[in-house]
């Protein structure tokens, strides 16, 4: 058949490819690899935002043409009864600058293209052109499935630029002190400079159903709450995140048993906050370091990986069932708010993913804020506590 087109072939501009990409280009510049994206432009349009605690100084460094945001001062909850200013930096990440850090390393190997059939060695495009390659891994985001059992971290945000200073000097993370309803419901803030802010709204639901305008009006009322008038809205951004309650992981990759998968079509993300960097650095680590690059070489290893993580994840899939089956959804946010009171390093190190085993005592000790029985339902479903 020839030599293939590709040594690596990444579907999706998302970014997971775009770290797997980007790190390939520092680390083994020989390899030709390509990103196909329906667009041609990675990233879509977001911001991802990391405390220094969730990644090492090393890939800070290396993401920091990507993160024109950056604020030593810590950040900031809001809660009922409970206001705290946290000292974590927090750092914010652009899609528009993480395009121009990944492009230009790719050249013409950025493919604009919508990928309708995805296999072990070729992509075939909506225009029936084939691209052929040894590897190949599918990034394109997350697809239905019955063997994950999620809720959603909705959100829309706007970037405004305000007729006077916000008088903001740090991130408000959450700003849960706005009216709940049927949600867990916060706002999150990113002053960007004295009068530009991204406003964020966000609900913790069971659907994936987003209401652009309701959030829209809330946003706007969230700024007239708090004595801001709107000069202009300069972008706007939204998303639907995955909450992992449960599921079969081996049921879940044996959906598609050949290709090998990334981010979040690999149910790699943080199951309580739906936020998944952390996960793409590792990822793209794990794929620069990997000596088979073949389809079936990357099958396996990113198989191995989701399933490990998975697996040493369980207890904030407890967690989250706690949120969203022991707590009525008016009430969620006191779940929330009783996290938020523990130490920080405790919150510091939950946001990595790597909570200790004393954090888990602390973070289930005493009285739960949600009804006994449906907690302790949701313990023994979860065989917390059993003999391994």
């Amino acid at each position: 058949m020839g030599r293939p087109d590709y040594d690596l072939i990444l579907v999706g501009g998302g970014l997971a490819s775009s770290l797997i990409a980007w790190r390939l280009a520092i680390d083994r510049p020989d390899l030709r690899v390509a990103v196909i994206e329906r667009d041609g432009r990675l990233g879509g349009k977001h911001t991802w935002s990391f405390f220094d605690g969730d990644i090492s100084t090393e890939d800070r460094a290396w993401l920091a043409p990507a993160t024109p945001h950056r604020w030593s001062g810590g950040y900031e909850i809001y809660f009922p009864g409970l206001s705290r200013s946290m000292t974590t930096p927090y750092n914010s990440m652009t899609s528009e600058r993480l395009h121009a850090a990944v492009a230009p390393l790719l050249g013409d190997r950025l493919i604009a293209g919508e990928a309708v059939v995805v296999s072990p060695d070729a992509v075939t495009l909506a225009d029936q052109s084939v691209i052929r390659a040894r590897g190949v891994i599918d990034a394109r985001g997350p697809a239905p499935t019955p063997h994950l059992d999620l809720g959603w971290q909705l959100f829309l945000g706007r970037t405004v630029r305000l007729t006077e200073p916000h008088g903001l000097t740090r991130p408000t993370i959450m700003d849960a002190t706005v009216a709940q309803g049927d949600a867990y419901r916060f706002v999150y803030l990113l002053p960007f400079d004295e009068r530009t802010v991204l406003i964020e709204d966000t609900y913790y639901v069971d659907g994936a159903r987003l209401d652009r305008e309701v959030l829209r009006g809330r946003i706007d009322a969230y700024a007239r709450s708090r004595g801001w008038t709107v000069e202009a809205v300069l972008d706007e951004e939204e998303g639907i995140l995955p909450i992992a309650l449960d599921g079969d992981i081996d049921a879940f990759w044996a959906e598609e048993p050949s290709v090998a998968r990334a981010g979040l079509a690999a149910a790699l993300f943080h199951p309580t906050t739906g936020y998944s960097l952390l996960d793409a650095v590792a990822t793209a680590r794990l794929v620069a370091g990997a000596t088979d690059l073949s389809s079936a070489g990357l099958r396996t290893l990113m198989e191995d990986h989701s399933k490990q993580v998975w697996a040493d994840r369980a207890f904030y899939r407890l967690l989250d069932r706690m949120l969203f089956r022991a707590a009525e959804p008016k009430d969620r946010w006191s779940v929330m708010r009783r996290f938020y009171g523990l130490s920080e390093p405790l919150v510091r190190r939950f946001y990595a993913g790597r909570s200790t085993t004393l954090d888990k005592a602390r973070i289930l000790t005493g009285k739960p804020p949600v009804p006994i029985h449906r907690a302790l339902r949701q313990l023994r479903e979860s065989g917390v506590g059993r003999p391994a």
